[in-house]
């Protein structure tokens, strides 16, 4: 069970078919969802009779099956490639592991910006009004550019206070066309419908590859912040050992390899050997940019954050 779309095409070829092809008594059927949460529900609903052996999803929703059960810990005994994985590729107190790292990054369209924004604060400026798109808040990217902005502002724990992130976004709000970009945020800015946006860069990448350039990504100097999907063991799967196999290979070098040079993911694996130009196109060359989120921590404020945005952010926008 993993997303749906873009990662669901690129996962297969990259990883699942090959995986099937050095396992031939093991068939992988990929389940598509469009979201972390939409997983969860699922999980939750077949906890006593599970149908599905893996789960790829966002950390902090994996926190939340962790703290019901619903996983069995992934580590060295049931998926040895665990050994390879960066420190912050395993996270406390949460059953999976990371199976790739993105990053927020800064959206434009090529035709209607000429020169990389250098600042988030640009989504401010009075000329792209109503030509910015964001996936709002309960969405993690609204979510992170508060982070982002928190800290940027002078903002020092994120955890206790995010008043300078949400006065940043009380500035953009007015220039903002939808906080639901529809299927994704990347459409409305490849065909122009939109100038400036916040998405995730592997996705960004992809689309600028199939666009011809018609949209681009770079990281303002107030930094981004990672994102990480793990890989989870669904407890008393119907797989049993054939689950643990293909964890294994997920995490293994050549399966992350591939997967990063498709999808421009970073990659969890220490050992992946990457294409330089793959790596290019990955965080991992501005991880000075990088500001460190604890996910974990932040899930528990994250519905008083949420208050704040209806109550101050939307009611800004137009």
């Amino acid at each position: 069970m993993a997303y749906s779309g873009l990662f669901q095409e690129r996962y297969t070829k990259a990883v699942i078919e090959p995986f099937m092809k050095a396992h031939p008594d093991i068939k992988v059927t990929y389940f598509p969802l469009p979201s972390s949460a939409a997983m969860l529900g699922n999980l939750r609903a077949q906890k006593a009779a599970p149908q599905t052996d893996v789960a790829i999803m966002d950390v902090s929703v994996s926190k939340a099956g962790t703290d019901e059960s619903l996983f069995t810990k992934i580590d060295e005994t049931n998926a040895p490639n665990v050994k390879d994985l960066y420190p912050n590729a395993r996270i406390p107190d949460v059953a999976g592991v990371a199976v790739t790292f993105d990053n927020l990054v800064m959206l434009y369209n090529t035709d209607q910006v000429k020169e990389p924004p250098k600042s988030w604060m640009a989504m401010a400026d009075k000329g792209y009004a109503g030509k910015v798109v964001i996936p709002g808040m309960p969405d993690i990217q609204g979510l992170s550019l508060v982070i982002i902005l928190n800290k940027a502002n002078g903002g020092t724990d994120y955890l206790k206070d995010v008043s300078k992130g949400i006065a940043a976004m009380v500035e953009i709000a007015p220039n903002v066309q939808t906080w639901e970009p529809k299927p994704e945020v990347y459409a409305p800015i490849v065909t122009g419908q939109a100038a400036v946006g916040a998405g995730w860069n592997a996705r960004a990448q992809v689309n600028s590859q199939t666009s011809g350039g018609k949209l681009k990504a770079t990281i303002p100097q107030e930094g981004t912040v990672f994102q990480i999907n793990t890989i989870n063991l669904v407890a008393n799967g119907p797989g049993g050992d054939a689950a643990k196999t293909f964890v294994n290979y997920a995490l293994s070098p050549e399966a992350q390899k591939a997967f990063t040079e498709s999808m421009f993911y970073a990659p969890t694996n220490a050992k992946a050997d990457i294409s330089p130009e793959a790596l290019d196109r990955t965080a991992v060359k501005f991880m000075d940019k990088v500001i460190p989120v604890d996910w974990i921590a932040l899930a528990k404020v994250r519905d008083a954050i949420g208050e704040q945005w209806r109550r101050r952010v939307l009611p800004a926008s137009r």
